[in-house]
């Protein structure tokens, strides 16, 4: 069964969504926009635009399935996902209704499909384990997880079950733990119901929690029984004692010492050190389990590029077929607006198709009959048809699908290094609690059996693993927290572990060294002024809808250029366009136009090289059939690369640029900017290729970018960092991201990941450090020197300093200086 998947990031303030796909998104980042009815929409990216343009009333508003309100979608604070489909509501109360049981509110909607035939599935923390069926991990414990999810699959079943388990069980927690520290508070519970039902009222809070938690002694005993000593192990043997131990305390109290009851003849009980541990592990598992969601996000991001349908052509007739029904050699019609279903070759008709998805270059690519087109890439204008080549598995976009898929299993949980020190611990801590049994019961005061019981139950709680548990979270929690206030948002404890080893970062130029569109930068005119010539250029560009004329005609207006019209225009595909402006007959393009119209530009050459020497893209001008002059664009490189760079290099890093875009525009800018090594005209497959070569020559390896076509080397890469401006499936394929798109961000991610792994270090040396130290007190070794055998209340107090121990450490992370 799919569950739903709740969106509150905005949920107090202004919140600004695409209204297609719900994404939210920030007004001032550059991202596509367009006004309907007076209202400004603002769009993650072109095709979502372009959806939005053909069926505005689609998208505008939603129904509030609980309520039954209408909802503006663009502006939704509150917005959850479930069986695939997206669901906006009026407020947090209708949000946490749905979620709670959204089969109640789904109306006659199909329920979800299953999981394909040949679903494989692994274990998160164990990915070596791997079958053709749903169960549990014979590690770890852990629900195993489809290797590859569909686009239709919600949130992870056990992150549901758990975040419902935790809203259960944590009020009971507290609940339990106000009631024994009540005495100490000024509250004295005991006295005012009397103690024996004192102990009745926390067996009855703390038994529901302990239920609740079952899954976490499944674990603990499924440890056992496969022989691989874990957290669980400790979690189940911990909590297990102290919650055994406090019913022996209930229920038959002659059995412990007498020197262990209270003035009114009561021995202590633990039902509050049960309870709050298992609902910290469990707040734990909750955090952990929600990062992994963005896994599965990243991979259907990339999934619904694709189209759900296809037109399909036979003869005289067309018919929309779903893609699972496309074979080779199928002819299909291509629409403005719609993406391309799969790869194939244009057989008839033209268009401008947007390929950011592969190449990462936003100036969209020019298509006639013989030239190939990709799946998933976006129509702009025309129309056309074109003959299957590759469907199925085969794609592109599959394939980088399952690139994704495969290098996001690959990860190392900075938590296994707690499992395996708990695989020398566990055993120690068993045996130290059997031999302290043992050794009481021999040779102990009267009741031997009494003392030897206390002692065993005393060296089990003091190594109980709350500490061990919140030492990674903690610092984690905290570490995300200082990090976002400095622009840097980080996924998961991997990316912050293998970040402060990274000596090789990888870098794409769109979006990552440059602004990511492209700009007016030279306007050279032969025998005219600057100003009339801009115009005459201007009020041509001013007919076409190519991202270059946006660039030109914004350039003209910026530097105050007069608007003109033109007439008779006329797009040329692949060379340039032409047209009439205040009759003279200008034409602006590449040397195939003027050619084509008989211009001399041989005195314009040299000029035209230098300029793309530079990583400019230079056009040529004619007017009335004479050369006029050039002009230029280019992607300008950020403010504050430069420095990025030097600094990067300061600290020892290897840059290397891996882009889509030219040989020599990619030379231009590594040039200008001193990189190390450059790689153009790369496609998906060849930076996710180079990134293996590098990590196989034993480099650790970081990746920045910020399209789609990054996404496969950001999964595969040690480090990926996506820049917040990019594409969404960027962002959720990085380990790390830059919410400001500043390159600046990687030096603070760096010094952030090096202060967190020193953090967590410290933090493991707390946790074991008390239990390791109270486990002999606890077994009564000071017993014949001093007389003292440290009852379990202190010890249970112990394990509460060791968490604090954690938790103020922890904290500090706050006022790491970045």
């Amino acid at each position: 069964m799919a569950h739903s998947h709740q969106d509150t990031s905005h949920a107090t303030g202004a919140v600004t969504r695409d209204p297609v796909c719900g994404m939210t998104v920030d007004p001032d980042a550059g991202k596509p926009s367009l006004t309907h009815e007076g209202h400004v929409y603002h769009f993650c990216c072109d095709g979502c635009r372009t959806k939005f343009q053909a069926d505005p009333e689609a998208y505008r508003t939603a129904k509030d399935v609980v309520c039954g309100m209408t909802v503006e979608r663009a502006t939704a604070a509150h917005m959850s996902k479930h069986a695939g489909e997206k669901f906006y509501f009026c407020s947090s109360g209708c949000q946490t209704k749905f979620d709670a049981a959204p089969e109640d509110y789904m109306g006659d909607r199909p329920a979800p499909e299953p999981m394909p035939e040949g679903t494989m599935y692994t274990c998160p923390m164990d990915p070596e384990i791997v079958q053709d069926h749903p169960g549990d991990c014979p590690i770890c414990g852990m629900a195993l997880e489809p290797m590859t999810p569909t686009l239709d699959s919600g949130p992870h079943p056990e992150f549901v079950d758990f975040k419902r388990r935790l809203w259960l069980t944590a009020p009971l927690a507290l609940a339990v733990f106000v009631l024994e520290m009540g005495a100490h508070m000024g509250l004295p519970f005991a006295d005012w119901i009397g103690h024996r039902a004192f102990g009745w009222v926390q067996f009855a809070l703390a038994t529901p929690v302990v239920w609740l938690c079952r899954i976490f002694f499944k674990r603990a005993w499924n440890s056992l029984k496969n022989r691989s000593p874990n957290m669980w192990t400790l979690i189940g043997i911990g909590t297990g004692a102290a919650y055994l131990f406090s019913i022996v305390s209930l229920l038959a109290p002659g059995l412990l010492p007498a020197q262990m009851a209270d003035g009114m003849g009561m021995t202590p009980v633990y039902f509050e050190a049960t309870a709050v541990i298992l609902v910290l592990v469990l707040l734990g598992q909750v955090m952990e389990l929600a990062a992994r969601e963005r896994t599965g996000d990243a991979i259907r991001a990339l999934m619904d590029l694709a189209p759900k349908t296809a037109r399909r052509v036979a003869g005289d007739t067309e018919e929309d077929v779903p893609l699972d029904a496309l074979k080779a050699g199928d002819i299909l019609r291509v629409r403005p607006g719609d993406s391309v279903p799969v790869d194939g070759v244009v057989t008839e008709g033209r268009s401008s198709v947007d390929e950011s998805m592969i190449t990462g270059e936003p100036v969209p690519v020019e298509k006639v009959a013989g030239e190939t087109v990709t799946g998933g890439t976006l129509n702009k204008t025309g129309s056309f048809l074109m003959e299957a080549q590759v469907v199925g598995e085969g794609t592109t976009l599959n394939r980088i699908v399952q690139m994704v898929a495969s290098a996001q299993r690959s990860r190392a949980p900075i938590q296994a290094v707690a499992d395996r020190v708990a695989g020398y611990f566990v055993p120690a801590v068993v045996a130290a609690a059997l031999l302290a049994f043992v050794a009481w019961w021999a040779f102990g005061p009267s009741p031997a059996l009494s003392y030897a019981f206390v002692a065993a139950v005393s060296v089990l709680i003091i190594a109980c693993p709350c500490a061990l548990g919140l030492a990674t979270p903690m610092s984690i929690m905290v570490a995300t927290g200082r990090g976002a206030n400095a622009g840097v948002l980080i996924r998961d404890a991997e990316a912050l572990e293998r970040f402060a080893k990274v000596d090789v970062l990888i870098v794409d130029k769109t979006g990552t060294l440059t602004e990511g569109k492209p700009t007016l930068t030279d306007v050279d005119p032969v025998d005219m002024d600057a100003s009339s010539f801009l115009t005459l250029v201007a009020a041509l560009e001013r007919g076409s809808e190519h991202p270059l004329a946006e660039a030109i005609v914004s350039g003209a207006e910026t530097r105050g250029a007069a608007r003109k019209d033109s007439t008779d225009f006329d797009a040329v595909t692949g060379k340039g366009v032409t047209g009439t402006v205040e009759g003279h007959r200008v034409a602006l393009g590449n040397e195939a136009l003027m050619a084509d119209l008989s211009v001399d530009i041989s005195g314009l050459s040299d000029r035209a090289a230098a300029l793309r020497a530079e990583g400019k893209t230079a056009m040529f001008v004619a007017v009335d059939g004479q050369p006029a002059g050039l002009i230029a664009v280019a992607d300008r490189i950020k403010e504050t690369t430069p420095q990025a760079i030097r600094a990067l290099h300061d600290a020892g890093l290897r840059i290397i640029m891996a882009t889509g875009d030219a040989e020599a525009t990619a030379r231009a800018v590594a040039r200008d900017l001193q990189i190390d090594e450059v790689h153009a005209g790369v496609s998906p497959e060849d930076k996710h290729a180079l990134v293996k070569r590098l990590k196989d020559e034993g480099l650790s390896v970081a990746m920045a970018g910020d399209g789609v076509n990054d996404a496969p080397a950001l999964a595969e890469a040690d480090v990926g960092i996506a820049m917040g401006t990019g594409a969404d499936v960027a962002v959720e394929s990085a380990g790390v991201t830059l919410v400001k798109g500043d390159l600046t961000g990687i030096l603070r991610a760096r010094r952030l990941a090096e202060a967190t792994m020193r953090n967590i270090r410290q933090n493991l040396f707390f946790a074991f450090i008390y239990n390791s130290a109270g486990v002999p007190i606890a077994a009564g070794i000071l017993y014949p020197f001093l007389g003292i055998l440290l009852s379990p209340i202190f010890a249970a107090a112990a394990m509460s300093l060791s968490s604090v121990s954690v938790i103020g450490n922890a904290l500090r992370l706050r006022a790491q200086k970045l």
